[in-house]
């Protein structure tokens, strides 16, 4: 049985190098192997895809700058729930917990465990989605989903039996994945650069183009236009930067939370911006922009090995990408639970998620996370529901960097070890590039937004239930 337990009965297991990694770790999932070629699409040449990626770059590094204020200010459990509660309210900061419970964090660790199967499947062909395990009229089981939830299954149960096991089983893995994808870059530009395709792809670098499925063919766009591109090409790259912020989750686990917290979330950022870049850069320099946009089932990473490995460049990058997986939910499902501790020791969340186990770690909280997540991977929705909440988690970004603003007016009071550099312009400058991208969500990709306001204000009925029953 898990027993109620004070937050400080929580270890302090982890300290800079590992709180970096989690950082690292849980941003770099599979997106870096496949969403150039959608970002290519929508702004079509070499020079906007660099731009994109860059200015994704920017917009995290930013936010994680500003993050390291509040970090400092509130070294807790929790993170993010915490500072919009500290902000806010008890309600914003449940609806935040809410969609991560219900959509983003396990949506996320449901989506990251299908392409670990998925790419298994290049090397163990029976774990493909295309061996039917079981087929009723209501639901359909297949190989990589199976494969999916016992990935899912034996992280969370690593996870429960302490932080020390999962930090080092993130910190290893992430280390291999740096320099994994450090290696591809590196040795793809001394060994595959084809000086032909480079200088093609930047003869036009700069005259954003979008595939045109009516005339099946690349047009130049400006104006409105190339806004919508590049608002709709940044869904992509935003949440291939995603998860930065799972490390403020376990805050009360890491040692000197007031500085690690803030220098991880900068360096972690730094980290991914730099690998993100260079692999985009070795992508032009080995194929050109159509190979990029067109590439079979977008997956980039896997025909730009070819193009430096050869035959065995699909081994490569499989096995890449399912260290890359791996390492990443480790990170969601490590850090997911914490959130749902603290939302449970505030009432807001169920009873049970408020427990540490004997290994001082929210047990129950992981299993129920565990379970969720599982459930989506069985429901193979999870891919449209993460594409619904990034319009969500955009605001809930800018709404906790506002918070930054809110706090010094109304908590001035409270010691700020660190202070958000820039102050007031940088984060300031956040907020009006995350709304400006949610104002072209709404205007360009309804698709990505009203279902994730829906799901969202859901939870009002629930906070109203919950609060009330406490």
């Amino acid at each position: 049985m898990d027993n109620i337990q004070p937050e400080n009965q929580m270890k302090k297991e982890l300290g800079l190098l590992d709180a970096t990694m989690l950082v690292v770790g849980s941003m770099i999932g599979s997106g870096i192997f496949i969403v150039s070629a959608d970002i290519v699409r929508y702004v079509g040449s070499a020079g906007w895809l660099i731009a994109i990626w860059v200015l994704t770059g920017i917009v995290t590094l930013t936010a994680a700058l500003s993050y390291g204020e509040l970090s400092a200010m509130f070294p807790k459990a929790g993170g993010q729930y915490v500072y919009l509660r500290e902000a806010y309210n008890r309600l914003v900061a449940f609806l935040y917990g809410w969609a991560l419970f219900t959509v983003v964090q396990t949506g996320t660790i449901a989506a990251v465990g299908v392409a670990f199967a998925k790419f298994a499947a290049y090397l163990l062909p029976f774990v493909s989605d295309e061996n039917i395990l079981w087929d009723t009229r209501f639901i359909q089981l297949n190989a990589a989903q199976f494969l999916a939830i016992a990935t899912i299954v034996i992280l969370t149960w690593l996870n429960t039996r302490g932080v020390k096991n999962g930090k080092i089983l993130q910190t290893t893995l992430t280390i291999i994945k740096i320099f994994s994808l450090g290696g591809l870059t590196i040795w793809g530009l001394l060994t595959a650069f084809n000086n032909n395709v480079w200088d093609v792809n930047w003869s036009d670098a700069w005259v954003p183009k979008t595939w045109n499925t009516f005339s099946n063919s690349f047009v130049e766009v400006g104006g409105a236009a190339l806004f919508a591109g590049i608002v709709s090409a940044m869904v992509g790259s935003l949440f291939s930067s995603d998860a930065w912020n799972n490390v403020t989750f376990i805050a009360g686990e890491i040692r000197n939370p007031k500085r690690n917290i803030g220098l991880s979330l900068f360096l972690g950022t730094l980290i991914v911006t730099i690998i993100y870049v260079s692999t985009n850069i070795m992508y032009l320099a080995t194929l050109s922009t159509e190979e990029i946009a067109f590439a079979p089932a977008d997956r980039v990473a896997v025909v730009a090995s070819n193009a430096i490995f050869g035959n065995a460049g699909t081994i490569v990058i499989a096995v890449m990408i399912m260290i890359s997986t791996f390492g990443c939910n480790n990170g969601l499902i490590l850090s997911g639970a914490r959130v749902y501790y603290t939302m449970a020791n505030d009432g807001v969340f169920l009873k049970r998620a408020a427990s540490l186990n004997k290994f001082e770690v929210p047990g129950w909280g992981l299993w129920a996370q565990c379970v969720w997540a599982s459930i989506l991977c069985l429901t193979g929705k999870y891919s449209d529901l993460l594409n619904y909440v990034v319009f969500v988690v955009l605001i809930f970004y800018a709404l906790t960097i506002l918070g930054v603003f809110i706090l010094r007016r109304k908590r001035p009071d409270i010691k700020r070890p660190y202070k958000a550099i820039g102050y007031p312009v940088l984060p300031a400058l956040y907020i009006i590039a995350a709304l400006s991208i949610c104002v072209g969500l709404l205007i360009y990709q309804p698709t990505f937004t009203w279902p994730g306001l829906v799901i969202v204000l859901l939870g009002i009925p629930f906070y109203y239930f919950s609060t009330k029953h406490e």
